[in-house]
């Protein structure tokens, strides 16, 4: 093999994508710029939304109560609500977001609170909506202190302690480091990013030292050249992972950067949800490392990939056509990572692209499988090594380079 040859060749390809403007689009500017800021607006819109939805004097309805005159009076007293007038269609006012929630007391509810025999109330709430949620949870917390209430009014009563009825607290403590708290919150969503990111940079300039030059009909002069076949291979190989890897390193550094502006937001979301709330989450540095160590097998197979399969085409449209796929092909197996409760095993580990998605995930959280890094290092070695040889074999037929 010419090595010579091959950092010639990859040299020459890597001036010609510098000059791409739709090569650095992808390959920079979006995972740079794009990518982040469209996060970052999900973020705070996500988050001006839920302040806005709780900041909202929910309108709720009183099912029945008309001799519970008592604990109407109390609900409009919190100041947290807004008493609609009761009416027939209110499940429909519901489900129409006019009314937020409703809440059902039953025939005689205040009179028998007072005897500590009072029937159930039932709340109403449109399920998935957040405005509904909000106002139902305000509902549940208010007859929950009023039930405390009365519990401790009837103790009294009775010359009981009010810790008669509660003899002993509950309380929740997080025992995890901010890394793995961290890790278990972003560990599915970053290697996701960075592997989707790593097709997508591999795209663009393979299309273009592929198709694009049948297109342009510059593939033949490059054929002309002492070099090997197999030094042209890997010389364009070598220059559709470097797009690869420089799409994954600059979004990664985006992607810190906007980590880092939206932890205040992260730590408001979190705030009030007890200890483990308190706790601002952090990735571990080794652990981004650990990724990038990760990801380089993954952008020598999807290079590989994409490589072949743009051989096929006879132009950069049809190219197109024939890489889309690959985008919805690696959805499930890299989405694997963001699914709660699926735990990295032996048959995982050979599985592509899912095996990296579940060890990125654990090593940004801190926990390092040695055996199971090994594995699916190697196997995705495997796997982009074969990828690679069959690019070589096709590039090697004249019914594939001159297929126009």
């Amino acid at each position: 093999m010419n090595w010579r040859a091959v950092g010639t060749i990859y040299a020459k390809e890597l001036r010609d994508l510098l000059r791409d403007r739709r090569t650095l689009v992808s390959t920079i500017v979006i995972p740079t710029f794009i990518m982040p800021a469209l996060m970052l607006v999900v973020v705070k819109t996500a988050s001006t939304i839920v302040s806005k939805a709780r900041a909202e004097i929910p309108r709720i309805m009183v099912i029945g109560g008309d001799d519970s005159p008592g604990i109407r009076a109390e609900l409009e007293k919190t100041g947290k609500f807004r008493l609609e007038r009761a009416s027939g269609d209110w499940k429909s006012l519901i489900s129409n977001k006019r009314v937020r929630a409703a809440v059902e007391i039953p025939a005689g509810f205040e009179r028998a609170l007072g005897s500590g025999s009072a029937p159930a109330i039932t709340l109403y709430d449109y399920q998935g909506e957040l405005k509904s949620g909000l106002a139902s949870e305000q509902l549940r917390t208010f007859f929950t202190g009023l039930r405390s209430r009365a519990t401790d009014k009837l103790l009294a009563e009775r010359g009981l302690p009010a810790s008669i009825a509660r003899p002993f607290e509950v309380t929740q403590k997080n025992v995890a480091p901010p890394e793995k708290v961290g890790g278990n919150l972003l560990g599915g969503f970053v290697p996701y990013f960075l592997i989707f990111l790593c097709l997508t940079g591999a795209m663009y300039p393979a299309m273009d030292l592929t198709a694009g030059e049948k297109e342009r009909g510059t593939m033949e002069t490059l054929l002309c050249c002492p070099a090997s076949r197999t030094a042209i291979v890997l010389g364009k190989f070598l220059t559709v992972v470097t797009g690869s890897l420089a799409s994954v390193a600059f979004s990664l550094i985006s992607l810190v950067f906007s980590l880092l502006m939206i932890g205040s937001t992260i730590g408001a979301a979190t705030k009030g949800m007890g200890p483990a709330g308190e706790m601002t989450p952090t990735i571990d540095p080794l652990g981004i490392l650990g990724v990038l160590a990760m990801v380089l097998p993954i952008a020598v197979l999807f290079s590989a990939v994409v490589f072949a399969v743009c051989l096929f085409a006879k132009s950069a449209k049809e190219a197109q056509s024939y890489v889309t796929p690959l985008v919805f092909v690696i959805i499930i197996p890299c989405g694997i990572g963001l699914l709660p409760g699926i735990d990295l095993n032996l048959h995982l580990a050979f599985v592509p692209i899912a095996n990296v998605s579940l060890v990125c995930k654990e090593m940004l959280s801190g926990v390092w499988h040695w055996g199971y890094i090994a594995v699916i290092f190697g196997s995705t070695a495997l796997y982009a090594a074969a990828a690679l040889a069959l690019a070589v074999a096709m590039f090697k037929r004249e019914g594939v380079i001159f297929r126009t």
